[in-house]
């Protein structure tokens, strides 16, 4: 192919967009739709938990719009990071939403997925081996940290999803892979050179972010032998120089230079040209290949439990002197645990956060003048639920009347909720930064392919 046109209808799978854009993408000679489901945007609960940030009515929404375009069109659709963060569940969920929007329109697709979590074993032998390498600020791995997370995801690169659509694809669900991944694979698997592509997938991976109206939808890149060429899908949108070139900046170190498990995209060097009010050309783009390919993990595990209250504050004493008011519910606080429930600062962990005020950027911003009101909100974490609704509770009446040292009379405050404590359940944080040093690009992932069925 002497180019191929890759269609991304949005930032991730489930957000929404319009019939229209992708209607169009397809009239321009659309080869192939990819297009992100995950993110660690989010916070570790997801992959802690396993489950997706997305609900399943919104997936199977875009689903109905873009499986009935993959097949009119007889191009391939490539969903990455299914499920939120990538998990075997998250891939069986998403593929079990395909299946009955496949059986819905009798559409006769052969879908694949790749399951990118990993098993104990792996990472064991890989970790003995010296293989896994920490990232900054990241220190050595041990067993015991893999041992403790409750799921641990590979980022796979391009090739497990070129090695999906070469095995006869038509849909491509995938486990946790890079963003730009799911735009490059069958860009790659074309010929199209890498350093073009690549830049291409990563301008992309965000759908209409590198426009001039990012809410209104997808993008088309052209992906040729010397660059690309990428233009909105929505009429109301227009890429720039500056709109493009500026998404470099977007969730990396260094705005000309990538990293990928299989290289570097280096982007140093790259021009970018308006060919019309709408679109735009880059070309000089470049791409190194490592000496060693490398898969990047991610794990997270369960450090507690956690409840938590919420508060407003109105009284323009308390905000005016709303230190002194933080100081005295922490010393009150503190000792009426100890008093009550016989616990000292080892046995729980609690936060006080004040919104309105510095909850935010705290000491990095501090607060120039009172605020008309505030929230305040209590987490408290400890290693059962139960103890850390025990401990918010003894809150209760602080957050409901405390006064500042110098009132002479009990304010009302007023709880956001009743009851005042929210059972938060488990609490996740992430463990691991680390790369493996993989013998095969596709080692660390397995595929299979199934076939949903047209119709019962």
């Amino acid at each position: 192919m002497e180019a191929v046109r890759v269609l991304s209808p949005t930032g991730m799978l489930g957000a929404g967009f319009a019939q229209s854009t992708v209607d169009r993408g397809l009239e321009l000679g659309a080869d192939v739709i990819s297009v992100d489901a995950g993110s660690t945007d989010s916070g570790p609960h997801y992959l802690g938990s396993g489950t997706a940030k997305t609900t399943a009515a919104a997936i199977a929404r875009d689903l109905r719009i873009l499986l009935p375009a993959s097949a009119r069109a007889g191009i391939p659709l490539i969903v990455g990071s299914c499920g939120t963060s990538g998990t075997d569940s998250g891939v069986d969920w998403v593929a079990g939403i395909v299946e009955d929007v496949l059986r819905e329109e009798e559409l006769d697709l052969a879908v694949a997925t790749i399951y990118s979590e990993q098993r104990g074993g792996f990472l064991t032998e890989r970790l003995r081996a010296g293989a896994v390498h920490p990232l900054v600020p990241a220190t050595a791995l041990d067993e015991a940290t893999v041992d403790g997370c409750t799921h641990v995801v590979g980022m796979m690169g391009h090739e497990p999803i070129e090695e999906a659509l070469r095995g006869g694809a038509d849909v491509v669900l995938a486990g946790r892979a890079t963003d730009t991944a799911v735009a490059a694979a069958y860009p790659l698997m074309m010929g199209m050179p890498a350093g073009p592509t690549w830049h291409a997938a990563k301008i992309v991976e965000c759908g209409g972010q590198c426009t001039t109206n990012p809410r209104t939808g997808g993008v088309l890149a052209t992906i040729d032998q010397t660059g690309f060429t990428i233009e909105p899908l929505d009429p109301d949108a227009a890429c720039t120089p500056i709109s493009v070139a500026a998404h470099m900046l977007y969730e990396t170190v260094n705005p000309f230079r990538m990293r990928e498990p299989a290289g570097e995209l280096d982007v140093e060097a790259a021009t970018y040209t308006a060919l019309d009010d709408r679109r735009v050309r880059v070309e000089g783009s470049l791409f190194h290949p490592a000496a060693q390919h490398t898969v990047k993990l991610e794990g997270a595990r369960i450090t507690g439990y956690e409840t938590m209250s919420f508060t407003a504050i109105r009284d323009e004493h308390i905000l005016a002197n709303i230190e002194a008011w933080t100081d005295l519910f922490v010393e009150v606080f503190t000792g009426r645990v100890a008093q009550t429930l016989g616990l000292d600062g080892t046995q729980y962990a609690f936060d006080l956060r004040r919104y309105g005020h510095d909850a935010v950027l705290g000491k990095l911003d501090p607060a120039s003048r009172p605020p008309r009101e505030i929230g305040v909100m209590l987490l408290v974490r400890a290693a059962t639920q139960e103890l850390a609704t025990a401990v918010a509770k003894v809150a209760n009446p602080l957050m409901l009347h405390l006064p500042t040292p110098d009132m002479n009379y009990l304010p009302s405050l007023a709880f956001a909720t009743s009851p005042a404590e929210t059972e938060r359940g488990p609490v996740y944080e992430f463990v691991l930064h680390h790369v493996v040093d993989t013998r095969s690009p596709t080692e660390m992932f397995r595929i299979e392919h199934r076939k949903a069925p047209a119709h019962d």
